[in-house]
Order: structure tokens, then sequence, then C-alpha cells
């Protein structure tokens, strides 16, 4: 994967293509074109989207540049630049893939807490059935 398959010379500068390089290349387009595709849907819905095509672009992107900076140019700090990106992008793809119900529930959940509290009267014929409840209990 280090063989030169091409080799540009643009005024005094020297340009060497190798398959290592490409995949660089392929995964610094995805990477950064993820950006591209974030603007156009965001402007398309007149508000701020984080589509899901993003988080994959954002994966994608981030593992083809850990395999370049692991085994074509065994960089450490192009390793480690990529690796956070790809872990939140693969937890955040993750978010937006689990299971419906497991959203619901959460949905659920959250609607209860913020629900409104019942009226006064509903409150105290509850009280009121508690107490005949009550009686009826102890006078067995």
């Amino acid at each position: 994967m280090n063989e030169v398959i091409l080799n540009l010379k643009v005024l005094d500068l020297e340009v060497i293509i190798t398959p290592w390089k490409l995949v660089g290349y392929l995964g610094v387009l995805l990477f950064a074109g993820r950006w591209v595709v974030q603007l156009w849907v965001s402007r398309a819905a007149g508000r701020s989207v984080m589509p899901r095509l993003f988080w994959y672009m954002s994966i994608s992107g981030s593992l083809m540049l850990l395999t370049y900076f692991t085994f074509g140019k065994n960089d450490s700090v192009g390793i480690m630049a990529n690796l956070f990106p790809a872990f939140t992008a693969g937890y955040n793809l993750w978010l937006e893939l689990r299971p419906k119900s497991i959203e619901a529930s959460l949905a659920s959940a959250s609607g209860e807490l913020d629900a409104e509290p019942p009226p006064v009267e509903v409150v105290a014929r509850e009280i009121e059935m508690a107490d005949l409840v009550k009686q009826e209990v102890s006078g067995r």
C-alpha cells in the first residue's frame, strides 16, 4: 500500500500519491464534508439540524483517518486526534438508532414529571376516598 501510484510535480512542489494517502484523503473528504451536509440540511429546514448522514460521515471519515494514521503513517498524534470523534459519532448514532421503545419509555417518564398537577377537587376527592377506606378497614 506504500507503492507510488502517482507522482505530481507542480512548480517546485512534488506530491506523491500512495494507496494509503488515498484512504487518508477520502477520510478527510468525508470528515470535512459532513459539515457541508449539515449546513445544507439545516438551511433547507430553516433551523439547526444534525442529520443521520452527518453521523455516518463522521464515523466513516474518522475510521478511515484512524486506519491511515495507524497503518499508513504510524502517527500517534493523528490516531489520538481521530479516536475521540469516532467514539462520539458512534455514541450519537446509537442514540439516534436505539429502539423506539426505550425512547418512548424515556419520554413517558419525563412526561410524568413534567405533567401539571391535578385540580384541587380531584385531590380532595382522593383524600375523602382514602379516609373512607381507612374507616372501613378500622371498623372491621
